[in-house]
């Protein structure tokens, strides 16, 4: 690993536990200019009137959030490879390389090979405080890993087969081979609404707000994002 990509590495992970405190409202107001230090960094993010409107965050967690991306990645953005190499270090005992691809992508919505503060910022106001609808869009696009506006079985297993490769050999009670077919033909026979072989955002949406049981299925997403 170079030398840049292992500071990134350190510095996202410290970044990461700063976001945790935002969520819980416990970061330390510090004194902060009401304009963003944008010193001697690649990639420069949008006015902050622009990002508060649009995401659940206010200028001054704007603030705090970007000067710690800043501080910690000064490039400004956070290639795949380094992204996953941050994100095998959450689940040492599997293999969260596919799944954090998956993530990537997500994150990465130029789709230019880079999560940028914008990404980010914006992915996290979504997850954190968006409205269940917004969570289920989202987590819609990550099963649609094609982009062609339908979930197919071969995606939604790919996907949860990440997760289950992620979770790792000391998953309890342990997961049989099968166990991912099996949860998707569960999944399919309740979205599936017309039998197609696909699955709509409509029909994903209204599946997920029927039954209680996909919405607890579904928050493992939330769980390992």
């Amino acid at each position: 690993m170079s030398g840049c990509a292992r500071c990134c590495k350190h510095g996202l992970m410290k970044f990461a536990l700063s976001v945790g405190k935002l969520v819980r409202g416990t970061l330390i107001k510090d004194n902060l200019d009401d304009d963003l230090e944008l010193s001697v960094v690649c990639h420069r993010p949008e006015g902050l009137e622009q990002l508060e409107a649009q995401t659940n965050f206010s200028k001054k967690e704007l603030q705090v959030l970007y000067r710690g991306f800043k501080n910690e990645c000064p490039s400004g953005a956070v290639n795949e490879e380094t992204f996953k190499q941050i994100y095998s270090q959450f689940f040492p005992h599997g293999d969260a390389s596919t799944y954090a691809h998956y993530l990537f992508n997500s994150f990465d919505s130029s789709q230019n090979g880079s999560i940028k503060f914008e990404d980010f910022v914006t992915a996290l106001s979504i997850l954190l405080r968006g409205t269940t609808t917004e969570k289920l869009e989202w987590t819609f696009n990550l099963y649609d890993i094609n982009r062609d506006g339908y979930i197919n079985k071969e995606e939604m297993t790919n996907i949860v087969k990440a997760i289950y490769d992620m979770m790792g050999r000391f998953t309890y009670p342990a997961l049989k081979t099968d166990t991912p077919k099996q949860h998707v033909d569960a999944f399919f026979q309740k979205m599936d609404k017309n039998r197609d072989g696909v699955v709509t955002l409509d029909e994903f949406i209204l599946s997920c707000q029927e039954d209680e049981n996909i919405m607890r299925s579904l928050q493992l997403f939330e769980n390992v994002i």
